[in-house]
Order: C-alpha cells, then sequence, then structure tokens
C-alpha cells in the first residue's frame, strides 16, 4: 500500500516534469541560451529569464534570512518564558496566521505595508546612506524589498510553529540535568534544546524556503514585476521580478508560441531549484545525522 502510494507520486512528479519539459521544447530548439539572457521584450522576440531568476533568489533568501531570528526568538519566548495565557493567544496568532490566503497577505502587502515602509524605511535609508548602491534611490515602494518583508511574515508561522513543536519535545532528563549544575534557562536552550532540534530546525528553514521560492500571488501584487533589478538597479528598492509573478502576469495573455514556451521554460527552471534545494537539504540532515550516531 505504501509502495503503491510512493509510486503514485513518484509517477506524477514525472508527469508534470515531463509536461514542463515538452512544453518548453520551442524555446529551449530556439536558442538553448536565451532564457539566461537579460532582456525580456517580447516585441523582439527575446526571451531572457535571469532577473527573474535572480529575482526569485534574491527574494527567497532574503525572507528566510529575515524570517529565520524572529522565527527562533518567537519559539523560544513560547516555550520557555512565556506565561501560559500568552502562550495560548500567541499559539492562536501563528495558527491563524498560516492559514491566511496569500492574496490576503498581498492587499495588506499592497495597501498597508507598501505606503508605511515607503516612508518611514526606504526613504530615510536612501536619503542617509542611498550613496550605496544596495540602498539607493529612489524608493518606488513595491520593490523587491517589499516582497521580501511579506514573504517574510508568510513564512514565519511555518518554521515558527515546527520549532515550537520541535523545543517542546526536548528530553525533560536533559534540561533537569543541565538546571541541576547550575545552568540558566537561557544556557539550558543554547545548549540543549537548539542543539537537540537543530536537524528539524533546519528541515523546517527549508520548507519555509521552498514556500517562499513557489510563492505566486502575493509576490505578483507587491514586487513591481520589472526588469529593473538587478542590471539597471541593484538597490533592494527597486521593482523587480520573479519567476512566479511573471508567469502569472504574462501567461493568459501570451499569444506567440516561443512566448508561451518561455513561460513555461522558466517555470522548468524553478521546478529544478526546489528539486536543488531540497536535495541539498536532505544531504546535509543525512550527513549530519551520520556525524552524530557516529559521535
Amino acid at each position: 500500500m505504501v509502495g503503491g502510494s510512493s509510486l503514485i507520486v513518484v509517477a506524477f512528479f514525472v508527469m508534470i516534469f515531463v509536461m514542463l519539459a515538452v512544453r518548453s521544447y520551442p524555446s529551449m530548439a530556439n536558442d538553448p541560451l536565451m532564457i539566461f539572457g537579460s532582456t525580456w521584450d517580447v516585441n523582439s522576440g527575446l526571451y531572457g529569464g535571469i532577473p527573474a531568476i535572480l529575482g526569485t533568489l534574491a527574494s527567497s533568501a532574503i525572507a528566510v534570512a529575515l524570517a529565520v531570528p524572529i522565527s527562533l526568538g518567537m519559539s523560544v519566548f513560547f516555550t520557555e518564558y512565556a506565561p501560559r495565557r500568552v502562550r495560548a493567544a500567541l499559539s492562536i496568532v501563528i495558527d491563524m496566521l498560516a492559514t491566511i490566503p496569500s492574496v490576503i497577505f498581498g492587499i495588506w502587502g499592497l495597501w498597508i505595508v507598501a505606503p508605511l515602509v515607503k516612508t518611514y524605511v526606504q526613504d530615510p535609508i536612501v536619503g542617509s546612506i542611498g550613496f550605496i548602491p544596495l540602498f539607493s534611490g529612489p524608493a518606488y515602494g513595491l520593490s523587491l524589498f517589499l516582497a521580501s518583508l511579506v514573504l517574510t511574515f508568510m513564512i514565519v508561522p511555518i518554521i515558527s510553529s515546527l520549532t515550537i513543536s520541535l523545543l517542546s519535545t526536548t528530553p525533560v532528563e536533559l534540561r533537569e540535568a543541565m538546571i541541576s549544575l547550575g545552568a540558566t534557562r537561557w544556557e539550558v536552550v543554547r545548549h540543549v534544546a537548539l542543539p537537540f532540534s537543530k536537524l528539524g530546525i533546519f528541515a523546517s528553514i527549508i520548507l519555509a524556503l521552498g514556500r517562499a521560492l513557489g510563492e505566486t500571488m502575493a509576490v505578483t501584487m507587491v514586487i513591481g514585476n520589472s526588469f529593473i533589478w538587478p542590471f539597471s538597479s541593484i538597490s533592494l528598492f527597486s521593482p523587480a521580478s520573479t519567476i512566479t509573478s511573471k508567469i502569472a502576469s504574462e501567461l493568459y495573455e501570451a499569444v506567440d508560441v516561443l512566448h508561451v514556451s518561455s513561460l513555461v521554460e522558466l517555470g522548468l527552471i524553478l521546478l529544478v531549484i526546489t528539486l536543488l534545494v531540497n536535495s541539498s537539504a536532505r544531504l546535509v540532515i543525512t550527513r549530519i545525522s551520520r556525524r552524530n550516531a557516529s559521535g
């Protein structure tokens, strides 16, 4: 039964991969390297997807970099320091955040977060350290930074809920042993709970990264959908594009075969990126597990 279910999943995945490869063939046959160009011009028949690929990787990486410390801090507070009533309220908030549809995050980011971030974050930073290319102006509001920020709020519940579950399962014997040696509560977290849960925490981060890489609707609404970043401007406050936002904004309007095929090829590249990320994570987890077992 389990083996049969696994075969069905594998067959389903192979069907998706083959479908994307077949639909991408016109683009790859026309010019195998065109998708790795920097210019996307439908009128000229140029479909370079590097800005979208880099935008996908950059927005996801920034979101994970912001979400990890927030999630770990929230999880440690939840399991070690929060009073019971606060813990119950925080648990409800995390569960609610995890179930909010992405389009709601997009609307919230577009109407509420974008004006606030532009006024109180982007404009002051551009005014003070705007001479640094990474923070140069003008601040458009809709930008790579805003998309990363919205993604951060979307993946924090994923990392937090899993990390809380893992920290809560730390053996009581290990905690009591550390406390009997005079360790503080923070030292118990640092030297016992976090090392005990590190593999699971790493897996939760990869799961959140996968969510960030594939997020479509919210990112499409707040990233600006422009190929300005990173070749015309490397500023985090510039509008950018991701693979998912590019496909979502153009696929239904595309009529040219090469145009459609190039968009599907971007989807194939996203699938390969996701596979590489998950395979690398599984390899790291396996090596750490073996090292811990041998140690």
